[in-house]
């Protein structure tokens, strides 16, 4: 029973002994200065709050400046003339007994008003901690904040109209009694009652407005009659210093000691000192180590599995236990079973990862090896040692890596194909230098070939004729070896000339000087070059256009080289239908002539703006050259002769473009003229066109003569039906035709 009392008696004196705001232990240590007072009467003074001086040498201050000075009256603790109750540095607060403020009417008809000052200096009224109250029958108050000559208001009124029903006890709800929130920062302020003048006077006779810490007051109807309380409660919250705790840093005087740090957020006036994390005390002396490992805020299982650290704390488990120690984990004895499994897992990820890497290493070094074999299958050993005997390192030609090419096509994305055809596919790409080029990725090349086609590459890198696409270079690490090109990138003669567009006499110009500069290009093929070249596929879907619609003659995929000792050579029939010269698919033998009879198809295009053969025309007009040569013939060259083009100026010129494409289809090859007196002609009659009083005395029996002289040469071997291909039945399956359309 005693040991009960005992408990009951301690129990007691701990309740007593706790303050608003503020819990210290027995640990904790001194909150004043040394040879400072601490408390008076039961209120705590924590530093930097004090009374007078130290005890100590030097008798200094006990308060941090003269806004913390306290005075104590024997058991009774002032702040000025307020008295203080509470004193708190953890929610720097300030718990005083302040008044109110009142006016009362009096018997003969006189009003006795009563406000109220309150010096807060920098210190502010709590807006958390705090309401504004009115309380009466038919009143209202205010408060107002003056500080740094800054002043503004608050307050709220209440009025019932005698109608003493609706005020009700324990609540402050607007009649009988209003509140008000307070405003963050007010400082110094002022309290005024007053009652509204036409107010009923019967219930009660005063006024009351008053600031009151949150919770102290309870509201009763007769406190509109005879206010019970003498001093009221409130809480300023309270800053050291006046600036920020930079502006404070940087000049030396902040008052945070050790372990704490300094707090500016949500002041409006200077700032606060606050522990760091795992320490505790009076920031504005010191903080110390806390201990959590004798308190309650430590995480692990047991007192006895902490280990107290500066600022925090450590858990274990004991010798022959596994785990952290922690309460989330605890400890529990080792099981060998995980540690077998986590340690097979790693051996597998190890030998996974081991197994793919070798594997990578091993597929790189195959692709390389892949890579090397098609280089040298594809004569990259003879390209090499052509290159490196090679006078003429301006014209060289450059050999690209495959991831080049790739990189340079996004992978040969389908997006950048440019054209296709019966010799590959053609795609837009950009190199590493910016340079715009044409990536030709060709079909199978025949093995037996390799060393030809390397001897075309080196001889087509080394043209250099501004009517012939530039070969830049060429990759050798595939099967199939790509070619690199200059860029054209305004489409091909054939899109230009059967694309629906306005026809005049500056078309005629323009295919003219087209037609002028493709002859020039393929007589320098034939001729000019180191090593004669036969296209082997002239077609308008071969001539390229740039922006100024200069002809550049493209795609050499099916070209020969001719020995400087022979005229022709022997080959598999290779070129596009309505183009291929009927006497190259009878005899096999190609000849630069064949180039010629390409070329007069692609002359009769530029002339009607039809295409080579048109499967769903009458079978007298779905070959071209059949229907043109026929009109020609019978003197109806005009009518097939593109709408819009002929004009009186251009009529001659007309003509005689046609009787030189008429010339051109001759069937015996030997008959025909050869591309530089194709050339010479076109450029003579560009001269005529630009210079027209040249010949213009030229006989127009002469012209019928060479018209007559033409179409019978053209007809003399047979039926103009038919002439064109009659033999190509017997040797269909010796023939490489690419059936699309002249492109």
């Amino acid at each position: 029973m005693l040991n009960m009392l005992a408990l009951a008696l301690v129990v007691v004196i701990i309740t007593v002994a706790v303050v608003p705001h503020q819990t210290l232990s027995a640990t904790t240590p001194k909150q004043a200065l040394p040879g400072c007072k601490s408390t008076c009467g039961n209120v705590q003074i924590p530093y930097p709050f004090g009374i007078g001086n130290s005890s100590t040498p030097g008798h200094r201050p006990c308060f941090l400046d003269r806004k913390f000075k306290l005075t104590c009256d024997g058991s009774i603790l002032y702040y000025g003339n307020v008295r203080v109750s509470n004193i708190s540095f953890l929610s720097h607060q300030i718990d005083l007994l302040a008044s109110f403020a009142s006016l009362c009417h009096q018997q003969n008809g006189s009003e006795l008003p009563k406000s109220y000052h309150l010096r807060t200096g920098s210190f502010s009224i709590s807006s958390n901690e705090n309401k504004l109250l009115t309380v009466g029958s038919d009143s209202y108050g205010y408060v107002n904040s003056y500080f740094n000559g800054e002043s503004y208001s608050t307050g709220c009124l209440t009025s019932s109209h005698g109608n003493t029903k609706r005020i009700k006890n324990g609540t402050c709800s607007g009649i009988g009694c209003c509140q008000v929130d307070i405003p963050p920062g007010m400082r110094n302020i002022t309290l005024r009652a007053r009652v509204f003048h036409n107010s009923t006077l019967d219930w009660g006779n005063c006024s009351y407005s008053f600031v009151v810490k949150n919770g102290f007051y309870n509201f009763s109807t007769t406190d509109i009659q005879s206010f019970p309380h003498k001093k009221i409660p409130l809480v300023l919250d309270w800053t050291v210093g006046n600036k920020s705790c930079d502006d404070s840093n940087s000049k030396g005087n902040e008052a945070c000691k050790w372990n704490s740090y300094c707090d500016d957020k949500d002041t409006d006036f200077g700032y606060r000192c606050r522990c760091k994390d795992g320490y505790e005390g009076n920031p504005y002396l010191g903080c110390t180590d806390i201990d959590e490992c004798k308190t309650d805020n430590h995480t692990c299982i047991s007192e006895q599995n902490c280990v107290n650290t500066i600022g925090s704390h450590t858990c274990f488990c004991p010798k022959g236990l596994s785990g952290n120690g922690t309460k989330e984990e605890g400890c529990h004895k080792r099981d060998v079973v995980p540690k077998v499994v986590i340690g097979v897992g790693a051996a597998i990820v190890i030998l996974f990862v081991g197994t793919t890497s070798l594997y990578l290493i091993y597929q790189k070094r195959k692709l390389v090896k892949l890579r090397e074999k098609y280089f040298q299958q594809n004569g990259g050993s003879i390209l090499l040692q052509q290159l490196s005997t090679s006078e003429n390192s301006s014209r060289i030609t450059q050999i690209f890596t495959e991831e080049e090419l790739k990189k340079a096509t996004n992978n040969f994305d389908e997006s950048l194909i440019i054209g296709s055809g019966g010799f590959g596919t053609v795609f837009k790409g950009y190199l590493a230098d910016n340079r715009v080029v044409a990536v030709k990725k060709s079909k199978i090349v025949d093995e037996s070939q390799k060393e030809q086609f390397i001897n075309e590459v080196i001889v087509l890198s080394q043209i250099n004729h501004r009517n012939v696409v530039k070969l830049l270079g060429c990759c050798l690490e595939r099967e199939v070896p790509l070619l690199v090109y200059e860029f054209v990138n305004n489409g091909t003669l054939y899109d230009f000339i059967h694309t629906e567009r306005k026809v005049n006499n500056e078309t005629w110009k323009t295919h003219l000087r087209i037609a002028a500069e493709s002859a020039g290009a393929l007589s320098y093929l034939h001729s000019a070059a180191s090593i004669p070249i036969i296209h082997r596929d002239v077609k308008t879907a071969n001539i390229l256009l740039d922006n100024t619609y200069t002809a550049k003659v493209s795609d050499f995929g099916a070209s020969r080289l001719v020995p400087i000792d022979q005229t022709e050579i022997a080959t598999m029939v290779q070129g596009t239908f309505g183009y291929l010269d009927p006497e190259y698919m009878r005899t096999s033998q190609l000849t630069e002539k064949s180039d010629v009879y390409s070329f007069g198809v692609v002359l009769v295009e530029l002339l009607t703006g039809e295409k080579p053969y048109s499967f769903g025309k009458p079978e007298e007009k779905r070959s071209l050259t059949n229907h043109f040569l026929s009109c020609l013939k019978e003197d109806r060259l005009f009518d097939i002769v593109q709408i819009g083009i002929v004009n009186e100026e251009n009529k001659k010129e007309i003509m005689e473009v046609a009787i030189l494409a008429a010339k051109c289809l001759r069937l015996n090859g030997e008959e025909r003229p050869s591309m530089k007196e194709v050339a010479m002609e076109l450029e003579g009659i560009r001269i005529m066109e630009k210079h027209p009083w040249i010949n213009t005395d030229q006989n127009v029996e002469e012209t019928q003569h060479l018209l007559h002289e033409a179409s019978s040469s053209i007809y003399e071997l047979g039926d103009s039906s038919s002439h064109q291909y009659a033999g190509y039945d017997s040797i269909r399956d010796h023939v490489l035709i690419a059936l699309d359309d002249g492109r």
